[in-house]
């Protein structure tokens, strides 16, 4: 792996990635509260929508990398709501794409991850929305500021703030000390695309041997919440995208856990760990 890029947290009166700072028509907790509400009403109509039918809208790579009428259902109900209550700030949305804006910020939204889940009827599947400064579309060049995880088949809301620390169900979250590398726990994901689960496979080679186990669940963005509740001692993923991280990334850090991302020959991966741990572990997937 060539270069690594880590998620540490900037001042935010100050100037952020990009040279950009926080509005001041607005704070930090203003933008969890409105994150936290687009994600639980979303997921509520994803959820109800899921009890009535589920139905293919679109496919996006591959034939098995589906788009339900719920996804873009809560997408365009996050994206409407948005237009309204914070019409300057930019939206990037998973099905929908970007509109730039002109406040500094962007929200940065995956309507449902885990799709497949969701089609099948499996509880492991959520909306995530947060709000970022500097480029939403490269993770290396931005400041998460606020975010939500929501889970609604699973009754559970994952919040962060900048600042203000990371919650789970409204319960505080700490990480502890994470074990050795070789007691460790490691969640992944693969991609619904050939060439890239190929190199995904080259890349889990390399330090599955190192590591206790791992789990493979099928939505990014709990799996990062997962390290963040100690439900895994990491992530490792090659592939995954702006909205797959923007809330997930902060829950992890906020919790007092560590984000970077490795870029290589195979693409840019993406890591979550408890303290301790990323040293060793980068050192497993960059060998």
């Amino acid at each position: 792996m060539s270069t690594s890029h880590a998620d540490e947290p900037t001042d935010l009166s100050s100037a952020a990635s990009g040279g950009t700072r926080l509005p001041p028509d607005v704070t930090v907790h203003e933008l969890r509260t409105l994150a936290v509400d687009l994600a639980t009403r979303a997921g509520a109509l994803a959820h109800e929508m899921r009890a009535e039918s589920v139905e293919v809208a679109l496919t996006k790579s591959t034939l098995t990398d589906v788009v339900t009428r719920a996804d873009l259902a809560a997408e365009a109900l996050i994206r409407d709501e948005l237009a309204q209550r914070r019409p300057m700030d930019g939206f990037l949305g998973e099905e929908g794409g970007l509109r730039p804006g002109t406040s500094g910020l962007t929200w940065v939204v995956d309507p449902i991850d885990g799709t497949v889940n969701y089609l099948y009827g499996r509880e492991h599947y959520a909306v995530s929305v947060a709000a970022v400064l500097g480029d939403p579309t490269d993770v290396t060049a931005w400041t998460p500021v606020a975010g939500c995880v929501h889970g609604p088949a699973m009754g559970v809301t994952y919040t962060a703030g900048h600042g203000l620390g990371a919650h789970r169900n409204g319960a505080p979250l700490r990480m502890g000390a994470a074990p050795s590398l070789d007691q460790a726990l490691v969640g992944t994901g693969f991609s619904y695309r050939p060439e890239v689960r190929r190199a995904q496979a080259e890349l889990l080679v390399r330090w599955l041997p190192l590591v206790r186990d791992i789990r493979r669940a099928g939505a990014a963005s709990l799996d990062l919440c997962d390290v963040a509740r100690g439900g895994s001692d990491a992530n490792v993923e090659l592939g995954l995208h702006p909205w797959d991280v923007a809330a997930a990334a902060l829950v992890v850090t906020e919790a007092g856990g560590e984000v970077c991302y490795l870029d290589g020959p195979l693409g840019r991966v993406s890591i979550a760990a408890a303290p301790g741990l990323m040293g060793p572990l980068r050192q497993a997937v960059a060998d």
